[in-house]
């Protein structure tokens, strides 16, 4: 039997679909991915906590889910909304339908809206919160709902996605992220600790296949933990939300730079930058999917990049001591940025895709050289 469920965002806009996933009412930032592939690790992307996503790819779930693709140990999103989910899961590694794994991590999902609809009017007013309900099908209720819901700025979102504890990693890439003419030869092992902000694990993977030894700790470890461990370097891990309430890790980074060589990815970049003495902003509607052009300022080569982030640093309030090393092409926000004067440098996307393009994994490549002693 087909349950009705509602979408309704602050703004008093109502989208009326079908249930699949789970049954409830949550409530989230309404944001959108533009990827056409990679729906299981968006859900098990820990960055998407407290948001509500919508693909705008007209057809999700059609091969299904397996347990080898994931970006973490469960999906931390709020809920999904898709314009049809797909009653076939036709793929020689599926282990479950998509309608299966959401019901399994009771995860609530809508189907059957015009996700055009919902992306335009995101991209015309901003990224909102929302309220998702199969329960509460009265408009205004959920309106008010969606209205007084809690949001993402100012919220520390860290601390509810990163680990309770230290753990090795040691699991390489599997063979299905390798490029297909890809080989990677044995290096000097480095001990890089991974500060894990909500870390996809795919980062982890790439730097167990340069052959590092890999040292997660949870993202509220002080700077004296990190140097106990002896690292050769420190990696500042994605995560979700608003940077600016992380203080502690803001601190951490602050007292790590110039002592060993750091790489940052997205929220990492942010944090770094922030610890560097810059500010961050609110984007109006995000940069999230699969295909986000980048332009490297120093080899002056655009890459296609795998971005998901609703903040980015601004410009007029880098220091003295960072440079930009990378630009998004679509809005000219930063991108990459590095110290002048320490091994220390980030870019604001994934280089580690999974899902996505393959156009920067150099940037792993060029950690370890920072590592091993080679200018960043």
């Amino acid at each position: 039997m087909t349950q009705i469920a509602k979408l309704a965002l602050e703004d008093g806009t109502v989208y009326t679909g079908k249930s699949f996933g789970a049954t409830g009412e949550i409530d989230g930032e309404v944001v959108f991915n533009t990827s056409m592939t990679g729906y299981q690790e968006i859900l098990t992307d820990p960055s998407y906590c407290g948001q509500i996503v919508t693909m705008t790819y007209p057809e999700i779930g059609n091969y299904g889910v397996n347990e080898d693709d994931v970006e973490s140990g469960q999906p931390f999103l709020s809920g999904f909304i898709v314009r049809e989910n797909s009653r076939i899961a036709s793929n020689f590694r599926s282990q479950e339908s998509l309608d299966e794994y959401l019901k399994r991590h009771n995860i609530i999902a809508l189907e059957d809206i015009d996700t055009r609809s919902l992306v335009r009017h995101i991209r015309s007013v901003g990224a909102m919160k929302g309220v998702l309900s199969t329960e509460d099908l009265d408009d205004a209720s959920l309106v008010e709902k969606a209205k007084n819901s809690q949001g993402l700025v100012g919220r520390d979102l860290v601390k509810e996605v990163i680990p309770a504890e230290a753990r090795e990693w040691t699991e390489p890439l599997n063979e299905w992220a390798r490029l297909p003419a890809e080989s990677f030869e044995p290096q000097d092992s480095k001990h890089v600790v991974a500060l894990d902000f909500g870390m996809k694990w795919n980062i982890a993977r790439h730097l167990a296949e340069l052959g590092c030894k890999v040292t997660i700790l949870p993202g509220t470890a002080t700077s004296d933990e990190v140097m106990a461990l002896n690292p050769d370097g420190v990696f500042l891990s994605n995560g979700p939300g608003d940077p600016e309430p992380v203080e502690y890790a803001i601190k951490t980074i602050s007292e790590l730079v110039g002592k060993v060589p750091i790489f940052g990815i997205c929220l990492g970049h942010q944090l770094l930058s922030l610890a560097c003495g810059a500010k961050t902003f609110k984007l109006k509607f995000g940069h999230r999917g699969a295909n986000q052009p980048v332009m490297n300022l120093d080899s002056e080569r655009v890459e296609i990049t795998a971005q998901n982030h609703g903040f980015a640093v601004e410009e007029e309030t880098i220091p003295d001591d960072l440079e930009i090393t990378h630009r998004n092409l679509n809005d000219n926000t930063i991108a990459g940025v590095r110290h002048k004067t320490h091994p220390a440098f980030s870019v604001q996307y994934h280089p580690e895709a999974s899902s996505g393009p393959h156009d920067s994994r150099y940037l792993f490549q060029q950690f370890y050289d920072s590592m091993a002693g080679a200018p960043a």
